[in-house]
C-alpha cells in the first residue's frame, strides 16, 4: 500500500479486532455465571454472553483465530509499511542502504509489536478484567455474529484441539470452572483456624455449612433410634400420651417402618380423648436418604415441613430427620448455647 492513510487506517481496524478478541477472550473467562444468568432475564446481549459461555472452548478457539489473523495482518500491512518508510529516513543521514535497511527492519518490528503488544492486547485485556461481565455483554453479540460465519473451521479445530488434550489423559471441558470447591475451602477454613484468623465458632459454622454440600438425610438418621409414632388405629389420648412420654410435637402414624402420616399435638387438643385422630393427620413429608442435605433444607423450608420421613430404596421409613437437626449440624455452636 502506498498511501499512508490507508496503512493508517488499516493497522487502526487491525488493532481494534485485536484488542476486541482479546477482550472477549479474557471477559468469558473472569465473567461469573449467575451475574450473566441474572442480567439475562432483560438483556439480549446478556443472553448472547451466556450461550458463549456454555461453549467456552469454541469461543475462545474462536479469540484465538481472530488475534492471530490479526498478528498476521500487521505483518503483512504494518511492518512492510513501516520498513519501507524508514529505510530512506535512515539513508538520508548517511547510513549504507544495508545498514538502514537492517535498522529499518528492526524499528519496524519493535515498533508493530509494542503497539499490538499494549494496544491490540494488554490494553483491553486489562478492561475485560476489571469489568468482565459488563464486557462480556458489550461485546456478545459482535462475537457470536463472527462465530456464526467461521463455526464450522472453529469446531474442527476444537475437535482436534480436544484430541490432543486427551492424547495426555486430560478430559476437556466447555466450560470454565466458577468458584472453588469444598474441599478446597473447607482447607482455607481450616488453616485459617489454625493460625488464629478466624475465630473458632465461625470456623465451625463454615465447616458444617460446607458439610451440607456433601452430606446427605441418611448421614443424620440414628442408628436404632425409634421415631414416636402411634398405630392406624390410634385416638387423641394414644397421641398425647406418646407426645408426653418423648418430648416431641410431632408423632407419626402407621405401622412399623411403613409410617404415612403425622400428626400435631396442638390439633388434638380440642378432641375428647376417644376420638379419632384421622380427621386430624396429614400426609408426612418423606425424601430419599440419598437427598443432599442442602436440598433437604430447601425442600423443608419451601414445603415449610419441620419433620421429614427418611426413606430406602424400597421407600421404607429408615429413621426421621427434623429441621432442628440440619440446623444444628450447619450451627453446632449456636445450638450448643
Amino acid at each position: 500500500m502506498s498511501n499512508p492513510w490507508i496503512v493508517v487506517g488499516a493497522t487502526a481496524a487491525i488493532i481494534a479486532l485485536s484488542a476486541f478478541f482479546v477482550a472477549i477472550e479474557f471477559a468469558l473467562l473472569a465473567a461469573k455465571r449467575h451475574r450473566l444468568e441474572d442480567a439475562a432475564a432483560t438483556s439480549r446481549s446478556a443472553r448472547a454472553a451466556l450461550r458463549s459461555s456454555g461453549e467456552l472452548t469454541v469461543v475462545l478457539a474462536g479469540s484465538q483465530l481472530g488475534i492471530t489473523a490479526c498478528t498476521l495482518a500487521l505483518g503483512a500491512i504494518t511492518k512492510p509499511a513501516v520498513h519501507h518508510a524508514l529505510t530512506p529516513w535512515l539513508e538520508s543521514w548517511g547510513m549504507p542502504l544495508w545498514t538502514a535497511d537492517v535498522a529499518s527492519f528492526v524499528l519496524a518490528l519493535v515498533f508493530v509489536t509494542f503497539l499490538h503488544l499494549v494496544v491490540g492486547e494488554m490494553a483491553p485485556k486489562s478492561w475485560a478484567i476489571a469489568h468482565p461481565e459488563r464486557s462480556a455483554i458489550v461485546l456478545a453479540i459482535p462475537m457470536r455474529a463472527f462465530m456464526a460465519v467461521f463455526r464450522p473451521a472453529l469446531l474442527g479445530l476444537n475437535a482436534l484441539a480436544n484430541r490432543c488434550v486427551r492424547a495426555v489423559g486430560v478430559e476437556p471441558v466447555d466450560e470454565a470452572a466458577s468458584g472453588q470447591d469444598p474441599r478446597a475451602l473447607r482447607q482455607l477454613v481450616e488453616h485459617s483456624a489454625n493460625v488464629g484468623a478466624l475465630d473458632a465458632s465461625y470456623s465451625a459454622q463454615l465447616s458444617g455449612a460446607l458439610d451440607l454440600e456433601s452430606a446427605t438425610l441418611g448421614d443424620l438418621v440414628r442408628e436404632h433410634a425409634v421415631p414416636t409414632a402411634v398405630g392406624e388405629g390410634a385416638t387423641v389420648a394414644d397421641v398425647q400420651a406418646a407426645s408426653r412420654r418423648s418430648g416431641h410435637l410431632r408423632v407419626l402414624v402407621g405401622d412399623g417402618r411403613d409410617l404415612r402420616r403425622v400428626i400435631h399435638v396442638r390439633d388434638t387438643l380440642d378432641l375428647p380423648g376417644e376420638a379419632s385422630i384421622a380427621d386430624v393427620s396429614r400426609p408426612v413429608f418423606s425424601l430419599p436418604a440419598a437427598t443432599p442435605l442442602s436440598e433437604a433444607l430447601a425442600s423443608m423450608r419451601e414445603t415449610r415441613n419441620h419433620l421429614a420421613v427418611v426413606t430406602g430404596p424400597d421407600e421404607r421409613t429408615t429413621g426421621v430427620v427434623t429441621l432442628a437437626d440440619v440446623l444444628r449440624t450447619l450451627f453446632p455452636q449456636a445450638t450448643a448455647a
